[in-house]
Order: structure tokens, then C-alpha cells, then sequence
């Protein structure tokens, strides 16, 4: 398809990049393209950002038929505007679309879209250290119907944001609860798609553990209900005695870019690293003998997220002194060296936006 682009008669202000909050601004433009069943992917448009008009009966308020992605373009020290390996994300984005029956998108033709949207829009990427542009691909049913059965019409979407660094004041451990009460995903369900309900479902043990002082909930296996999955944002990493340990993929966690960025380097390094079940249990002794050094989650917002505590039944487990870990800095370090061009990138994951 040919990218129509329409710019805007309207440039917004540039907000202060001192003071860029997650989500709260976007940028002058946005990708849309449309799908009616029989015909395809037939229109693609770079608009003015602004208002949808929908009607109240599309299917995807209704029966939550809606997938998204989450990415990154950094600013390099020379103006080069930078993604991190954007093709894993379409690739993703398509699993989960299969998953909740929503048409296939070609995922050159997505980076495309992005690659030029991008380039409309450039002089909104911040170039203050830590800053970056948050991107935001989507697609949802259209379709205006009711009655429980994939939609005939939908959307693909993609919105842009400037973000502030993650950590004002320098790389932070959080305090993080296991979850005991709630369940986020069970095999065979949603949880390793980035499907609109799967986030609806963590708000409640989010909810619960921010009310009780921690940064983000722990969830558990939805079954046995003591392997430790995922936080509602983060995949995690445990370094037990020398050997870095983070959950497998088993169809109810998330299969994390940075996740899988980070078992690269691991295993770079030489350190032993091993994809397993691991049991509240077993991380409660290795914290209790001395043997659990440290604790961390991967994402695209935090990039690396220090975990300085766990609690678990109304006891808090204090990890690395609740400071940061060597391995935890290291890796954060090397990531976001790479993501900003100030690493060399020996795996070709750093895309420029040309």
C-alpha cells in the first residue's frame, strides 16, 4: 500500500523535555490504516493526531478484540534517530493478533509506516540524556455489531509520545509484592499476547499492591499458584548463586523484547543462565541462605528495574542490600549504550530511521 500523508495545518508546542511524563503528550501526526474482510488492508494514512469517529457499537468495546505494542526511538548523540529491534515487535504484535482472530499485518509494511511517521514527526524525539519517543502501535475490531464472533472491519494504529527518562534521579530497585489473592493468566489463555483485556486483568493486583507501599505486583502461575511469572510490566530475572534464572515461556508469560535482549547478553557474558520454572519456594530459600544476589525485571519502559524487595505473606526479603546489583548496572548500561548509539551493537539490532 502507499502511505498517504496528510500534515497537520496545526503544529503543536513542543513540550519542555525537562518535564516529559509516560503518555501524557503526543505528537503532531498518526498512522491509520483499514480493514473490511474481502478486501484486505486497502487504506493507509499519516493524519493530523486527533479524535476518532466511532460509533458506540464497535466490537472492540464490547468484546475487547484489541492488541498493542510497545517501542522505542532514542536520539543519538550525532541526530540519528534510533529503534531497537522494532521488527520483534510486529513480529509479536502478529502472534497476538492470531490469537484473538484479528487479520495478519505485513510486518515490513508496519515498519514502513513507522519508519515514515517517524520521519514526519522527527524533531519531537528529545535528545536529553534518558529521553526518548514511546510508540505505540495498535489495532482493534471496527466492526459496528454485537453478538461474540471476530469482527468483518478493523483498524491498525500507530500514535507517538516523548517520555522523560524512566529514572529522574539515577536507576532505582523497586519494592515489589507476590501476588497471593488474584491470577493474571493461565496456559492456554491470553497472558503471552499483548491483548487490551490481559493489561484489564493486572489493574486489581496493581491496584492492591501500590495501595500497600509497593512499586508493582508479582504474579504467580495461574494454576499451582507457586511459579513465579511475570510483573505486570517487567519479565524477571533472579541471579542465584552465580546462575541467572528467569521464568520459561510457557504460554502464559509475556515473550519480552528486553527479556530476550538481556538472556543475550547473559549468555555473552558467559554466565550461566537457565529458562525454568521457579517456585516462591525455592527463591524464598536462595534469599534465606544467602544465595540469591540478585533480582530484576526487563521492559521497555525501565529497561532494567533493580528489585531491592520481595515481600511474600506480609514479610518483606531484602535483595542485594537493596541496592544494584553488578549485573543488574551492567546490563543496563550495555542496553541502553546500544539503544542510543553510544555502544557498538554486535547484533545488529539497532535500526536507524532512514
Amino acid at each position: 500500500m502507499d502511505i498517504n500523508i496528510q500534515p497537520t495545518q496545526n503544529p503543536k508546542p513542543r513540550p519542555d523535555p525537562e518535564t516529559l511524563e509516560f503518555g501524557r503528550k503526543f505528537t503532531d501526526h498518526m498512522f491509520i490504516a483499514e480493514y473490511e474482510e474481502g478486501k484486505g488492508w486497502y487504506r493507509a494514512d499519516i493524519l493530523p493526531y486527533g479524535p476518532l469517529k466511532l460509533e458506540p457499537s464497535i466490537m472492540a468495546l464490547h468484546y475487547a478484540q484489541s492488541v498493542f505494542e510497545g517501542l522505542k526511538c532514542y536520539r543519538a548523540a550525532d541526530g540519528r534517530l534510533l529503534l531497537f529491534r522494532p521488527e520483534m515487535n510486529f513480529k509479536r504484535m502478529n502472534r497476538s493478533n492470531e490469537r484473538l482472530c484479528i487479520p495478519y499485518i505485513d510486518e515490513d509494511f508496519a515498519l514502513h509506516a513507522l519508519m515514515e511517521l517517524i520521519k514526519t514527526d522527527g524533531d519531537w524525539v528529545p535528545s536529553l540524556d534518558g529521553t526518548s519517543l514511546y510508540i505505540r502501535p495498535f489495532v482493534f475490531a471496527s466492526e459496528c455489531a454485537l453478538g461474540v464472533h471476530p469482527s468483518r472491519r478493523y483498524k491498525f494504529m500507530i500514535i507517538l509520545s516523548p517520555v522523560g527518562a524512566y529514572y529522574k534521579e539515577g536507576l532505582n530497585p523497586v519494592k515489589i509484592v507476590i501476588e497471593d489473592e488474584y491470577v493474571r493468566s493461565v496456559r492456554g489463555g491470553i497472558g503471552f499476547t499483548k491483548g487490551s483485556a490481559n493489561y484489564a486483568i493486572s489493574l486489581k493486583g496493581q491496584e492492591k499492591a501500590q495501595a500497600n507501599g509497593f512499586t508493582q505486583a508479582l504474579w504467580l502461575d495461574g494454576v499451582e499458584r507457586r511459579y513465579i511469572e511475570e510483573v505486570g510490566t517487567m519479565n524477571v530475572f533472579f541471579k542465584i548463586n552465580g546462575e541467572v534464572v528467569t521464568p520459561m515461556l510457557s504460554g502464559s508469560i509475556l515473550p519480552g523484547v528486553t527479556r530476550d535482549s538481556v538472556i543475550q547478553l547473559v549468555k555473552r557474558k558467559s554466565i550461566p543462565l537457565s529458562e525454568r520454572r521457579v517456585s516462591v519456594d525455592e527463591l524464598l530459600e536462595a534469599q534465606e541462605s544467602g544465595l540469591l544476589e540478585e533480582a530484576f525485571g526487563s521492559g521497555t519502559a525501565a529497561v532494567i528495574s533493580p528489585i531491592g524487595s520481595l515481600s511474600w505473606k506480609g514479610r518483606e526479603r531484602i535483595i542485594a542490600g537493596a541496592g544494584i546489583g553488578e549485573l543488574s548496572r551492567g546490563l543496563y548500561d550495555q542496553l541502553t549504550g546500544i539503544q542510543y548509539g553510544r555502544l557498538p551493537d554486535p547484533f545488529g539490532w539497532v535500526r536507524e530511521v532512514v
